[in-house]
């Protein structure tokens, strides 16, 4: 009773609720793994930042479905960008080498896969940090008409620094998603970290074309210690639509200056906002439906659960929408019961942090629940929901922790954790398979040492 009591103490705040509450009958959806293959025995394998550029979560597409074939991209043991291709649900996977080769051991340099369908073009964005985007689009029609077009690096065109003219200047963290009028868009950030914006670009089947910044770096804010902070950049859990054509936000913001820490050497991450826009992301508004505006700003009335920078947050966690149109976010932090000053960013993130789920309700408010499996691990989780809106976390390591709707989300089981893969840290997901099949492939590679290569696989599973 008396650590009931301290963890609820330590872990209410002033805006999404914590909910604990008696297991539910309701049973904790199962997976079941149906196969596991190899891609490339020997890709590249540094760390950098604690991750992989090959298996970052926030890279969102590094495979992805269409059509019923299956992409997925990673660097060679040579460094050189690869693009694979498989029927699903489980042909032989063939292989594209574009080029283009890493040009730094960075681990923001991320490829990440876009797919239009107005004009079935496969689109590859890659090897950028606050640098030029490395571009190449496929020929029309790849991907839409998959069974009959060879694959071959013919079929894709040259290496741009631009989007077909469009130039984006230094970028980082480029995300494609697609509007409900079939529109291909493109999310990054400019500047830098403590220092950036979220802008958007778009691409209607013929044209690429910039719409410009959407959050601000600017404005003041005040730290609990009293240190205030001028500039910042918003990261993103993710852009995600609904089936409504509704776009939403989910994010944390980071601090230019880090006196706001009681710790200098961490990372300035705080609080957890969100915004939505009904008009493809050219004005926003909170999570009661009052408007934004064109920008977002750093702003208490955007907070749907406050979290001050001393906790560890990480940022570029994970969001989705189940099917009834509630926005679901996936954070990580050490909570107060552990300390409230967090004086190893990765030390005691491993050992102290914990999940947390939060859902947005139908009227805007919020609910959060703590998630009784610790990630173990300075990385990201990713959340996703099967068809019946059954949720599951697919964690670092590729542990994945699942919740029953009926139970309303809230008998988190580990159902899946196989250490005999020897998975390193993160996982991407293909969320568009899950979609149309109701199968979560999970795309990873192996634990290596120092710089040696290794395996990258994807692991294919029926949810529920």
């Amino acid at each position: 009773m008396k650590s009931a009591i301290l963890l609820a103490v330590c872990l209410v705040l002033t805006g999404a609720p914590v909910v604990h509450s008696e297991q539910s009958a309701a049973a904790a959806p199962p997976v079941a793994l149906l196969g596991d293959t190899q891609l490339d025995p020997s890709a590249l394998y540094f760390v950098s930042y604690d991750g992989l550029v090959n298996n970052e979560s926030f890279q969102q597409n590094a495979i992805v479905s269409y059509a019923g074939y299956q992409y997925a991209t990673w660097y060679s043991a040579d460094r050189s960008v690869v693009v694979g291709r498989r029927e699903l649900p489980s042909g032989p996977w063939r292989k594209v080498v574009l080029p283009h080769k890493l040009s730094t051991d960075d681990s923001h340099n991320v490829i990440s896969l876009g797919i239009s369908p107005s004009d079935g073009r496969l689109h590859v964005a890659m090897d950028t940090h606050n640098t030029p985007v490395f571009y190449v689009k496929s020929e029309a029609g790849l991907v839409s008409s998959p069974a009959t077009r060879s694959w071959s690096a013919a079929r894709f065109g040259a290496v741009q620094s631009t989007l077909d003219g469009v130039d984006l200047g230094g970028i980082t963290y480029p995300q494609f998603l697609v509007t409900p009028e079939r529109k291909l868009q493109l999310s990054y950030r400019t500047g830098g970290s403590g220092n950036g914006t979220n802008e958007l670009a778009e691409y209607d089947g013929t044209s690429w074309r910039k719409l410009g910044k959407w959050s601000l770096a600017t404005g003041s804010w005040t730290a609990p210690n009293g240190v205030t902070s001028t500039t910042r950049n918003m990261y993103l859990h993710g852009l995600t639509y609904d089936r409504a054509g509704r776009l939403h936000a989910a994010f944390t913001w980071r601090e230019g200056n880090t006196g706001v820490l009681c710790d200098q050497g961490g990372l300035t991450n705080h609080d957890t906002g969100y915004v939505y826009s009904d008009d493809r992301g050219r004005t926003w508004r909170d999570t009661t439906g009052s408007v934004v505006g064109a920008e977002v700003g750093v702003s208490p009335r955007l907070i749907v659960d406050p979290l001050d920078p001393n906790h560890g947050l990480m940022n570029q966690e994970s969001q989705a929408v189940d099917g009834a149109g509630l926005m679901h976010v996936a954070i990580s932090y050490v909570p107060g019961r552990f300390t409230q000053c967090v004086t190893s960013y990765a030390a005691d993130r491993t050992r102290w942090a914990r999940a947390f789920h939060l859902v947005r309700a139908a009227d805007g408010s919020w609910t959060k629940r703590e998630v009784p499996v610790a990630p173990n691990s300075t990385g990201r989780t990713r959340i996703v929901f099967d068809r019946k809106d059954n949720a599951y976390l697919v964690m670092p390591f590729g542990r994945i922790v699942s919740a029953s709707k009926a139970s309303g989300w809230t008998d988190w089981t580990l159902v899946f954790d196989q250490p005999g893969m020897n998975v390193f840290g993160e996982v991407t997901v293909d969320t568009s398979r899950l979609a149309t099949e109701g199968v979560l492939s999970m795309f990873y590679q192996q634990r290596s040492t120092a710089t040696t290569p290794s395996p990258i696989r994807v692991a294919d599973f029926r949810l529920g």
